[in-house]
Parts: C-alpha cells; structure tokens; sequence
C-alpha cells in the first residue's frame, strides 16, 4: 500500500517547484500552510513550519552514516525506481544544476545490493535519496 509521508518545509512556493516542477511529482489538494504530492503512487505533504534559531530546517548539517565511503545524510526519504527512470532523473537534475549531497554513482558494485544512488536536499534541507537496482529483486539482498 502507499505510505504517507509529512515533512517541514520553510516555503511553500519552492517546495511547489522542487517537487511539483523539477521531480515531476502531481499536486493534490493544498492549504495555505501545506501541500500534497503525488510521490510515485504514495503521500507526502510539504507542510510549512514557523521556527528560528537553532530549530530552523538546515540550519547545521543533517547527521550522517559512513556508507561506501559516502556520509548519507539521517533522516531522509526517497524512492527505489526503474533504471532507465533514475537515470532519466540523475540526467533531469544534473541539467538544472542541482547540488548533491551525493553525486549519482553506483553503490555496492559488484555485491547482491549493487545499485545506482544520488542523494539531494530541497529547498528546505529536507534530505531525500533516489535508488534503482537493475534487478529489482536485489532490493533486499544480504
């Protein structure tokens, strides 16, 4: 079944551009103060948060996990996509000069959970990572 997913944002209007324009994702309803997305069949909800100081979303560096050499931002979220629809989207970025945390690359080569990887922030510093496996049914491979 789909997840649903809410998150805080520091405004709406980008947040509206990064996933609605730039990940492709389809709006749903929307308020004021939030907005759904269509994140490949699940739920997420942009909603907009009031805070300053030290609470402020990207304030300081997420905290990280050493993995493969790489420092993956904690928490984040993402998708496990096709091959051909991750590299449609690594290319799509690469393109509006999107900075990653984590270049595209491919993670594990050569083990069972090889896979293609590339981690990026929003416009609120909310971390997100996008996969793909040529075979997807290494998704859980040990």
């Amino acid at each position: 079944p789909p997840f649903h997913l809410a998150f805080p944002v520091r405004d709406l209007e980008s947040s509206r551009w990064f996933y609605g324009e730039l990940l492709g994702c389809a709006e749903g309803r929307s308020s004021d103060r939030w907005i759904d997305f269509d994140f490949h069949g699940h739920q997420i909800v942009a909603h907009m948060v009031d805070r300053s100081g030290d609470d402020d979303p990207g304030d300081e560096d997420p905290d990280a996990n050493a993995v493969d050499g790489h420092e993956v931002p904690v928490p984040h979220f993402g998708l496990v996509l096709e091959w051909s629809a991750w590299h449609d989207l690594a290319d799509r970025l690469k393109a509006a000069e999107v900075g990653f945390v984590i270049e595209p690359y491919l993670r594990f080569e050569g083990l069972p959970g090889e896979q293609a990887t590339m981690f990026l922030l929003d416009p609120s510093g909310n971390a997100l990572e996008f996969k793909a496996f040529k075979d997807p049914t290494r998704l859980f491979a040990t």
